[in-house]
């Protein structure tokens, strides 16, 4: 995996406004991780779960791709909380994961990846086209308070870091059940 030259520094980047820049940067470095502990996964890492009861890589990935899908609609497109939930909705079982989303498996890891890059895309050319106004747009949001895009997509990719620890966790749980050691 190559390392951009810029990849640890949070600076403006060609293309995008100055906080736009940050968001990107920081999203950029999540995604870097997530890649790097994926590195010469298998197939049977990709479907495993952990006593048939964990989340499999696969679910994750797929939860990775659908949250940011709706936050894109959310935020892109203004839309309301009903018309959310419905958009939600049709990305289930992968936003809700739980035991419906055990469907998902079977498709090899550079599907879920060829989903992630596909929906970063329309992020990143979304963000190259609008004003920084629009990150400090305010709505309401968690807890009968107010959240700007800004935050709302800080949540995307807090959201992958935490289940990229997820997914460390599943590898180790599956080297040890195999008795191949440490990841």
């Amino acid at each position: 995996m190559e390392i951009n030259e810029n990849m640890f520094l949070i600076k403006e980047k060609d293309g995008y406004k100055k906080d736009f820049s940050i968001l990107i940067s920081m999203m950029n470095y999540a995604r870097f991780t997530t890649l790097a502990d994926l590195k010469n996964v298998s197939q049977e890492e990709v479907d495993y779960r952990h006593n048939g009861e964990f989340n499999s890589i696969a679910m994750l990935l797929a939860h990775l791709t659908a949250v940011e899908k709706v936050y894109q609609k959310m935020t892109f497109e203004e839309a309301g909380d009903e018309e959310i939930n419905d958009y939600a909705d049709t990305l289930e079982p992968a936003v809700g994961l739980g035991k419906e989303a055990a469907v998902i498996q079977g498709k090899p890891l550079q599907y879920y990846l060829d989903e992630l890059e596909a929906v970063r895309k329309i992020t990143e050319e979304k963000f190259a086209s609008l004003d920084e106004s629009w990150l400090y747009h305010e709505t309401d949001f968690w807890y009968s308070k107010k959240g700007n895009n800004f935050f709302k997509w800080f949540h995307v990719f807090e959201d992958e870091i935490n289940h990229r620890g997820q997914i460390r966790l599943i590898r180790k749980l599956f080297k040890e059940g195999k008795g191949l050691g440490r990841v």
